[in-house]
């Protein structure tokens, strides 16, 4: 087998575990089982007047790293994808944000993921969203037919995510705006540190250098690329993990600062600054 298809078998099995665990009625989260009550990755992120009127199941099922419709100013009639849509949750909320007019996709690969984010759906009424099964390295939606892609923590999931860029470029229109939530290392860390941080933070494929990220999103053709952290995660608050990993004090400490959430943004370029061939520059 693959290292690209053990990592997405690793994805589907744990992300089918979850959806399961919140129709049941148990919370999910994205770390490791030694965290996930009360978590400092995926706690307080969404606002109760956000979540109120949402289906309990969909805040349970939210495995994400931050709020991606926090981050941008959707608008009527905007169409709006989220990459790895899990149960649903930021895409009901974008559906909410951009009217009758405007629609929401959710692509996921895990069908018990889909099958909640669409019972979710159901149970909100509402009208203008859907949940599409796919891969987000072959989103199943046509070229430049989305104003803004969104992601909470799921690119980092991703062995292929130069593939990944690549596609959310692709069905962008001229314009179109790029706004995640992610998980980035930022500097240098030991192998063994980061493997463990990464456990615990839930990277199965491992999380990007914040300069790494900017320099994908560059070479996918994005402009106004930008890299903001906002919550740095504590080593100490997955000192179980590491110490049974059997990390010295002194390589715990190393991690120390180099873990976080980020806000990742760009731009796809307009078409008229995009083309530069004879036919269309003339």
């Amino acid at each position: 087998m693959s290292e690209s298809q053990h990592i997405e078998d690793a994805v589907r099995e744990r992300y089918g575990r979850a959806a399961t665990a919140a129709k049941d009625g148990a919370a999910a989260s994205g770390c490791s089982s030694a965290c996930c009550s009360g978590d400092p990755i995926t706690s307080n992120l969404y606002g109760d007047a956000e979540t109120s009127d949402l289906p309990k199941r969909a805040v349970a099922a939210s495995l994400g790293c931050g709020n991606p419709t926090a981050l941008i100013d959707l608008r009527q009639g905007d169409v709006v994808l989220d990459l790895g849509s899990g149960g649903g949750i930021d895409v009901l909320l974008s559906a909410r944000r951009v009217g009758p007019t405007g629609k929401a996709y959710g692509v996921d690969m895990t069908p018990e993921m889909l099958a909640l984010a669409r019972e979710n759906q159901r149970e909100a009424g509402v009208t203008n969203a859907e949940f599409l099964e796919g891969r987000i390295d072959a989103i199943p939606l046509p070229d430049a037919s989305v104003n803004v892609v969104i992601s909470n923590c799921v690119i980092n999931l991703a062995a292929d995510k130069d593939r990944v860029l690549a596609e959310a470029f692709r069905v962008l229109k001229p314009g179109g705006r790029f706004a995640v939530s992610d998980v980035v290392v930022l500097g240098d860390v030991p192998d063994a540190v980061r493997r463990s941080m990464e456990l615990w933070i839930g990277c199965i494929a491992g999380a990007l250098r914040d300069t790494e990220y900017i320099a994908k999103l560059t070479a996918a053709g994005f402009t106004n690329v930008s890299v903001e952290q906002w919550r740095v995660y504590d080593p100490s608050d997955a000192r179980d993990i590491l110490s049974r990993a059997n990390l010295s004090e002194a390589a715990v400490a190393a991690a120390t600062g180099k873990f976080a959430s980020a806000f990742v943004r760009a731009v796809k370029p307009a078409a008229s600054s995009a083309c530069c061939g004879p036919d269309c520059c003339a």
